[in-house]
């Protein structure tokens, strides 16, 4: 689930209004993955503060967060009943709209604006309004399946696997679903084990070997964090190319030789 700003969830893109850089006209196109309440939004919302902070050599251009779960598909009558009652599986390749969400990233790499769904997770259906997303100079795309596609996939300039215990991603999921959705105790766990944990083994975990950079702990892990906004700068800053390989990604890391081991990223 998106979060604004200021760190608030309201189930929508984050259109961060900040200006950067106008240095290159296709904007970098960053994919996070990782299981169900990795802490995926976390993450890309500290990438992005520290992005803000940083002094930038050009300026003009804005930081999106755009979420998967935007572009849950319309359901039919019969899969919002399914919904209401916890029967529907939202952690499935087929719950998404993949169609929408390929057009539109395809549409943001050519510097267009987009108009972004919003998803109403009460009523299990798409809400009238939509998010205007002007071009922007990086685009952070965060969702469980970010990875499942391969059209999808081929598109990120860089790919980041947040790799999370079970039990912390699960004790997670309880908080946030009991806090956010009013749901019980034994109706989380009951789609935790239909749907959550087989899907997660099934599509998301499956899709770890395509990621450039493999974090464990996500935002727990500042070390990792600087290190992407640091990569991400000197993109931004004209000192590096946006090849879609991740030799000189590794390179880069491996100058950090000073970094604590605790801290360390996994890198394929």
């Amino acid at each position: 689930m998106a979060r604004n700003s200021d760190g608030d969830v309201d189930g929508k893109p984050i259109p961060l209004n900040h200006k950067l850089t106008n240095c290159h006209s296709e904007p970098f196109l960053t994919g996070v993955s990782g299981g169900t309440a990795s802490g995926k939004s976390s993450f890309c919302l500290k990438v992005v503060q520290l992005l803000r902070q940083s002094k930038m050599e050009c300026h003009q251009k804005q930081l999106v967060i755009l979420s998967q779960d935007n572009f849950y598909r319309v359901l039919t009558s019969e899969q919002k009943i399914e919904a209401l009652k916890g029967q529907f599986n939202f952690h499935h390749p087929n719950a998404f709209d993949n169609e929408l969400i390929l057009k539109t990233l395809k549409e943001i790499t050519k510097g267009q604006t987009v108009q972004i769904p919003v998803y109403d997770f009460v009523s299990h259906s798409r809400k009238e309004e939509t998010v205007t997303v002007y071009p922007a100079e990086v685009v952070l795309f965060e969702g469980s399946l970010a990875f499942y596609s391969q059209e999808v996939r081929d598109l990120f300039h860089l790919k980041i696997f947040l790799d999370s215990d079970a039990d912390t991603r699960l004790s997670r999921i309880v908080l946030r679903d009991v806090s956010e959705k009013g749901q019980d105790l034994e109706e989380i766990l009951s789609q935790y084990v239909l749907f959550t944990k087989c899907a997660f083994e099934e599509f998301c975990l499956s899709t770890k070997k395509y990621a450039d950079v493999i974090i464990p702990r996500a935002v727990d892990n500042p070390v990792a964090i600087n290190l992407i906004m640091q990569y991400i700068q000197n993109i931004l800053n004209g000192g590096l190319s946006k090849q879609k390989t991740n030799g000189y990604l590794n390179s880069y890391m491996a100058e950090c030789k000073d970094q604590p081991s605790e801290s360390s990223l996994w890198l394929h």
